[in-house]
């Protein structure tokens, strides 16, 4: 691994580049765990754990500590990335071939494009409702 990629990997899941809910995602994953499987484990819904690892919600603090212990990585690095936690992704895809990434990316990008498609539908239909919601209310009156 080239100097310039060690000095991209040491940030990956710090604060500027990761959330409470991207380091918990990754840990759980490392650890081998379905998010049914950990939130089991930490007595919440499976709901509850992906509001969290979405950034929605915010874990309490005992249940920060019981993620921490579980997972194998320290409070510290969940809350700020810093200290013992799980190596960076890109260590992984360092093995693929170039090929192989831009296929990866490819199919990656069409999969934006698609959500970003769904999301401008999406948007679109909301405002129609908010139009028909504000006739309603004003109707009512």
């Amino acid at each position: 691994m080239s100097d310039e990629q060690g000095a991209d990997n040491q940030g990956w899941f710090s604060e500027e580049q990761a959330t409470l809910g991207d380091r918990l995602a990754a840990a759980r994953e490392a650890a081998g765990l379905s998010q049914t499987q950990l939130a089991s484990r930490l007595g919440v819904r499976a709901r509850t754990l992906r509001s969290w690892e979405s950034d929605l919600a915010e874990p309490r603090a005992n249940r920060l500590q019981m993620l921490a212990a579980m997972l194998g990585v320290s409070l510290r690095w969940l809350l700020s990335g810093e200290g013992e936690g799980v190596s960076p992704p890109s260590t992984e895809d360092d093995s693929m071939t170039d090929t192989a990434r831009d296929e990866a990316l490819t199919r990656t990008l069409a999969e934006m494009r698609i959500l970003r498609g769904e999301l401008l539908a999406m948007s679109e239909r909301m405002g129609q409702l908010e139009k028909r919601l504000r006739v309603q209310i004003g109707g009512a009156r």
